[in-house]
């Protein structure tokens, strides 16, 4: 009753007409992002992080979470319409959604994946309105060995689950890790990896890190793949057929469970929320010869699944203060950089705050879909913008944003150089999510294995003495042997299959 009330109160903040203007704009941007193949949510989510720094930080957020979850409807459009997914989670949507386009059917995939997002999505936020308050509760009771088992345990299942290799994946977490290491040391205030240049003893700028890892590596990798322009399909009937009701409605269920349970995972990104949804499509599909040849189940299940996903992924963030995916570690810097910490205090300290945000949540869902069932097809033509014209467009904006984090050119070249490493890093196939949550989340896991063993009278130990966190670092142990064992049982099956060669 008690969330229902204070939700009440985050709809008066979310209908002020300059925070609706916020959210209007945000989820416009996120339709944009998400048609433009190869930018994708992170990438724009931090292109864009600049703009907010004069604003106030509930319309800051408000704006961002609508970038977030707007790119998730934007990249279905081109998926369907011209087989080019905006961004990733996207990609499951053109096997069976372009099918249905090329007979003539485009309107009835566009129709039941806006459908399915909205119902996703809104289920999801309303899980977040009663999950989120007595999870905060329960945390409040963490102390500092707790958090750290936590932040391990969440960088180790992100680990597990991102990239084809944990060697990569490891190396990747380790860049991020000595990158929050540069600045001066909280505890004894010594300079670390500064080498006597003033612009480091602060460290480097989340903003800086994130636009140049994202957002100008995709320049870079899209530079290279120009998209070829194709031809629009036209929209008809945005519903489906009277037969496809039923079946749809309980794919949209079945991704809508699927995609807030993943949300919960850090690691489980809305790719995977979209892959596991088709998969689960097609075991409980009578007739499972018909995806990839235009099932509307196809499209309805991952489009409900990765924005039921971008929902839940919200929880572990406002509540533990825990990043589930680089686009929400790209949110949990704007929340630092607004001055709000995200965690069990956040509902306690700034609960006019957390509420207000997702009550424009549930008012941008509602926003998407009346924008993407009659303007798909404005949208899809806006992909087929060259994108040799966009690029140093999107570049110029980067830059201009990096410039005004502290007026210093510094910062400019620091964005370039962390772009070049990004671009490389994604060249060789190296997972960039590891090292964004690991320089996000560095300082604290830090911060809170130092505050351990101050308190701590036999060292290390205390992480076992501790119920919450023994359970949470076992957990943290099985899940490196597990990856350990099947990295191994990997190489060798890839090893005895050259010599069988």
């Amino acid at each position: 009753m008690d969330s229902l009330l204070q939700l009440l109160q985050g709809f008066e903040t979310a209908l002020t007409w300059w925070n609706l203007l916020y959210c209007l704009l945000g989820v416009i941007v996120g339709m944009l992002v998400g048609v433009m193949p190869g930018l994708g949510p992170t990438a724009g989510t931090a292109i864009l992080l600049p703009i907010t720094f004069g604003m106030e930080p509930v319309s800051a957020i408000i704006m961002l979470s609508g970038i977030f979850y707007g790119a998730m409807y934007g990249g279905t459009i081109t998926s369907v319409l011209i087989n080019t997914p905006g961004e990733a989670a996207s990609v499951i949507t053109c096997i069976d959604g372009h099918q249905m386009a090329k007979q003539g059917r485009a309107g009835a995939a566009l129709g039941i994946a806006a459908i399915g997002s909205f119902i996703g999505g809104t289920i999801a936020i309303i899980g977040l309105t009663f999950i989120g308050p007595p999870l905060a509760k329960f945390a409040l009771s963490f102390g500092p060995p707790e958090f750290f088992a936590l932040m391990t345990l969440g960088l180790m299942m992100l680990l597990g689950l991102m990239g084809k290799s944990l060697l990569r994946g490891l190396i990747a977490a380790v860049i991020g890790l000595i990158l929050s290491l540069v600045g001066t040391d909280s505890v004894s205030g010594v300079a670390r990896f500064s080498f006597g240049q003033m612009e480091l003893m602060n460290g480097f700028d989340f903003v800086i890190v994130a636009m140049g890892l994202f957002g100008v590596s995709e320049i870079l990798i899209g530079a290279e793949n120009i998209a070829k322009s194709e031809k629009v399909p036209k929209i008809k009937g945005l519903f489906p057929k009277k037969d496809e009701w039923k079946i749809s409605m309980m794919s949209i269920t079945r991704g809508t469970a699927i995609g807030f349970f993943l949300g919960l995972i850090p690691g489980a990104n809305a790719v995977i929320a979209s892959l596991v949804s088709y998969s689960a499509e097609k075991k409980f599909s009578k007739e499972p010869s018909r995806f990839g040849k235009g099932a509307i189940e196809g499209v309805a299940g991952p489009e409900t699944a990765n924005n039921a996903y971008s929902g839940a992924a919200l929880i572990p963030l406002l509540t533990l203060g825990l990043p589930s995916s680089p686009t929400v570690a790209v949110l949990l810097g704007a929340f630092i950089m607004h001055g709000l910490t995200p965690g069990p205090a956040l509902f306690q300290n700034n609960s006019h705050f957390v509420w207000a945000v997702i009550a424009s949540m549930l008012i941008g869902n509602v926003l998407l879909l009346i924008m993407n069932l009659p303007l798909a097809g404005v949208w899809a033509k806006i992909a087929l913008i060259p994108y040799k014209l966009l690029f140093p467009l999107i570049l110029i904006i980067s830059m201009v944003g990096a410039y005004s984090v502290k007026n210093s050119l510094w910062d400019v070249g620091a964005m370039i150089i962390f772009g070049v490493l990004g671009y490389f890093m994604k060249k060789m196939d190296f997972p960039l999510a590891p090292t964004v949550l690991t320089f996000v989340l560095g300082k604290q896991i830090e911060s809170s294995l130092l505050r351990s063993l101050t308190i701590s009278e036999d060292g290390f130990l205390i992480f076992f003495d501790r119920p919450i966190s023994a359970i949470l670092i076992t957990v943290t142990l099985l899940i490196v042997v597990i990856s350990l064992f099947s990295e191994i049982k990997k190489k060798r099956s890839i090893l005895a299959h050259d010599v069988e060669i």
